[in-house]
């Protein structure tokens, strides 16, 4: 094998081995990013009903609809975290009326980050506990 052969089988395993790295980082920060939220925005939601309760990683979901009938999608952390606040995956039901608080998403669609939802009886539950946001907000970018 010559040099000049070598040389190029390593240049391109380089660019291989780049590629994949830069493939994998990617998503990876995008995931971490809370930039399509409008951060620090906490809007209230009065007697919503939910329709789901996902309690998968890497994130929750929560989809309720309101009186008019319009569905709106939240996320929120995930169960790791949430369960340090006292969440579990039986927290809301189907059908649960609860009133929530949001920052809100921000290219207008009916959604956003969920930050606590309070139950008929009075419980709220907390996406964040009471370190607030910012703790969230530095675990959620990967800080």
């Amino acid at each position: 094998m010559t040099e000049r052969h070598s040389r190029r089988k390593a240049v391109a395993g380089a660019a291989i081995a780049a590629g994949a790295l830069f493939a994998t980082a990617v998503p990876v920060l995008a995931h971490h990013s809370t930039a399509m939220f409008e951060w620090g925005k906490e809007l209230p939601m009065k007697h919503v009903t939910v329709e789901r309760w996902e309690w998968t990683n890497p994130h929750t979901f929560l989809y309720v609809h309101d009186a008019s009938g319009t569905r709106w999608a939240f996320e929120g952390m995930s169960p790791n975290h949430l369960v340090r606040y006292g969440w579990s995956k039986r927290s809301v039901q189907p059908g649960d009326e609860v009133d929530i608080t949001y920052y809100p998403l921000r290219d207008g669609r009916k959604g956003g980050f969920n930050v606590t939802i309070t139950k008929a009886g009075g419980e709220t539950l907390k996406q964040f506990g009471e370190s607030g946001p910012r703790t969230a907000q530095a675990q959620a970018s990967g800080k």
